[in-house]
């Protein structure tokens, strides 16, 4: 029995020693540039093939003008590039949260694969959700499959933060650690696409009928919320601040009362 015990207690040891063994950093980041780099490529392959005129189509059916010929494929160039400003503002994260990391261990790395594996399935919401103009009747399901894999592609981005977190004197730059200067915003950055996309595929699933608006409004939203992150965290943070400062002062204001009043008064 406490050989068994023993050897269990190795096999843990070395399980995790390898999973916080160090990785090359640069090797992650080029080989997510290069993934990221693919799958933009992938869409704008997806856009060309499938939905650029022929010039007999653009002759005979629309009298040689080429603009309105492009305005019946609207609809998929807006799918086009709000799944390439999906994977912008992905990548701009991940190029954020590696900006802060000092050192990369093996864990950093899996959960980055993970997160890339599902960054290569964004073509594949791109071909769902660019079917809306063909008015399918799979648009919910094209919608709650977009939303997954935006979900998980972001949340083991997070989960790659919050490991990093765990041994933060050693991964993480001071600015990023819990109480720096950057904290809180990467928080806020890192948590924004899973919250909204899951909470787009929820309400997908109560507000059916409004499913398309729910996505189309969510890809206008979260550039403009990328650009206003900053400044609402700053407010919200001098708003905690503001309302932690004045419970300390309601404190302190009652402790000097206390000192003053004399020991019978203080009985009373």
């Amino acid at each position: 029995g406490q050989r068994r015990e023993e050897e269990e207690h190795h096999s843990l040891e070395t399980f995790t020693f390898y999973l916080s063994e160090p990785l090359s950093k640069e090797r992650v980041e080029a080989f997510s540039d290069g993934v990221y780099a693919i799958v933009a490529t992938l869409l704008i392959l997806d856009i060309c093939e499938d939905n650029v005129p022929d010039p007999r189509e653009v002759e005979e059916k629309f009298h040689g003008s080429l603009l309105e010929a492009l305005s019946e494929y609207g609809p998929n160039y807006l799918a086009y590039f709000g799944s390439f400003v999906t994977i912008g503002l992905l990548w701009f994260v991940h190029h954020s949260l590696f900006l802060y990391v000092t050192k990369a261990t093996r864990l950093m790395g899996l959960l980055n694969i993970l997160s890339l594996a599902f960054i290569g399935g964004l073509p594949l919401a791109y071909q769902l959700t660019s079917e809306f103009a063909e008015k399918s009747h799979n648009e919910i399901e094209a919608i709650q499959v977009s939303c997954v894999i935006t979900f998980f592609a972001s949340i083991f981005q997070f989960a790659i933060w919050t490991t990093a977190l765990l041994n933060e004197e050693e991964t993480l730059h001071a600015f990023a650690r819990y109480g720096g200067k950057e904290h809180a915003f990467m928080f806020a950055k890192l948590a924004l696409y899973p919250c909204v996309s899951l909470g787009a595929f929820f309400l997908t699933c109560l507000l059916s009928e409004f499913s398309t608006a729910i996505f189309h409004l969510m890809q206008i939203v979260i550039p403009f919320a990328f650009l206003a992150l900053r400044i609402f965290v700053r407010i919200s943070l001098t708003a905690i601040k503001s309302v932690m400062s004045l419970s300390r002062r309601k404190v302190v204001l009652l402790e000097e009362e206390e000192t003053c009043l004399s020991p019978n008064e203080t009985l009373s």
